[in-house]
């Protein structure tokens, strides 16, 4: 079936405020989706039913079992396969007026400038608090809107930061309400999360570029609207401009924009990708090695000798062999270095070290 556009996007071009004009505008907008997880495959799927004519999808990342129950415009065929690459096939199959491609790798310090570029809007749908702060600056620097989303738990918060106002000034930015990165926000892989408020977050996502691109209603600027699953409630906390250009850009040449917690580790308790492959290689040095897992389902290039959740990760519990070396590992490195803090504080005297840059850097 080949549909016209007047056929696909009847119900929209009827309400007035949009008409033909406004759906020109959409088909019109490239929009930058960063993250194809809880919050950035919806966005992606709805905005392109929309009609926006342009979406570039960016996400290093492959669908795991435990991403369906969220994210749910993959299947369980779907696992194992690149998050982008899935979601950029299903929206040309339903999507034929949307242009739409894919970035299979992270978005960094390096090439950040050069994915926002040729886009009119960002839309942040990452769970990764450096990359929000480089998104952010990134676009206070180059003048691009940055549609913010985050969740925790049951709450969720929605922004739209970066937006030029007819003054001439720009509205307020992350660092306006978020001044400096938190190192003890874990992430929905820690803390758990109801796949609901991931929906909800995202279509006020889509919300807010929908308004950006057609000119109608009043987006999210110089606020943040934090709304609650689980009583229903929401509220809007008003953002003053403080933090300016002129800084971020000062601040953007001297971030590396990696987790702040991997600033404070302790050299002395970490174990390389390539040092732990050469102890592993070895039959003699690796029966000297226990190994254990700080999260649940991590694909692993490697045998764990146990599997502890970092939520239930007690060093009083642990039932330790003093000649042995306890390596930590998780996906990033970040939960599996807490639980090496852990040991540490029990045993002193205990060897035990971090996977450093966790699962993600072993295949490197």
């Amino acid at each position: 079936m080949k549909p016209t556009k007047n056929q696909l996007f009847k119900r929209q071009i009827t309400l007035s405020e949009i008409g033909e004009v406004g759906q020109q505008k959409l088909q019109n907008a490239a929009v930058l989706v960063v993250g194809c997880g809880g919050l950035g495959s919806p966005i992606a799927v709805y905005l392109a039913a929309s009609g926006i004519g342009k979406i570039h999808l960016v996400d290093f990342d492959t669908i795991d079992i435990t991403n369906l129950h969220r994210q749910v415009f993959f299947s369980l065929e779907d696992v194992g396969q690149s998050k982008a690459a899935v979601l950029s096939e299903f929206i040309k199959k339903r999507a034929p007026f949307t242009e739409v491609n894919f970035t299979n790798k992270p978005i960094t310090k390096d090439n950040v400038f050069e994915l926002i570029e040729n886009v009119d809007i960002i839309v942040d749908g990452t769970d990764s608090l450096p990359t929000k702060y480089l998104l952010n600056d990134a676009c206070v620097i180059k003048k691009k809107p940055l549609v913010y989303g985050s969740l925790y738990k049951f709450d969720g918060y929605v922004a739209t930061f970066n937006v030029l106002q007819k003054e001439g000034s720009y509205s307020t930015n992350l660092r306006d309400a978020f001044p400096k990165m938190a190192t003890d926000i874990p992430n929905c892989e820690e803390a758990g999360t109801l796949n609901s408020i991931v929906g909800l977050i995202a279509k006020q996502q889509v919300n807010e570029v929908l308004k950006l691109v057609t000119g109608i209603g009043k987006p999210l600027t110089n606020e943040l609207l934090i709304y609650n699953s689980l009583q229903n409630t929401q509220l809007k906390m008003k953002l003053k401009p403080t933090v300016l250009k002129d800084k971020i850009a000062k601040i953007f040449k001297t971030q590396t924009y990696v987790n702040a917690i991997c600033n404070t580790q302790n050299e002395d308790w970490q174990i390389s990708a390539s040092a732990l492959k050469e102890k592993l290689s070895d039959i003699k040095t690796s029966k000297d090695l226990e190994i254990i897992a700080v999260l649940n389902n991590l694909k692993l290039p490697f045998e764990v000798n146990q599997t502890i959740h970092i939520n239930k990760f007690d060093a009083e519990k642990i039932k330790i062999d003093e000649t042995k070396t306890y390596i930590m590992v998780c996906q990033r490195g970040l939960n599996s270095y807490r639980a090496t803090e852990r040991l540490k504080k029990k045993y002193p005297n205990l060897k035990v070290l971090n996977l450093t840059g966790g699962i993600s850097s072993y295949g490197d």
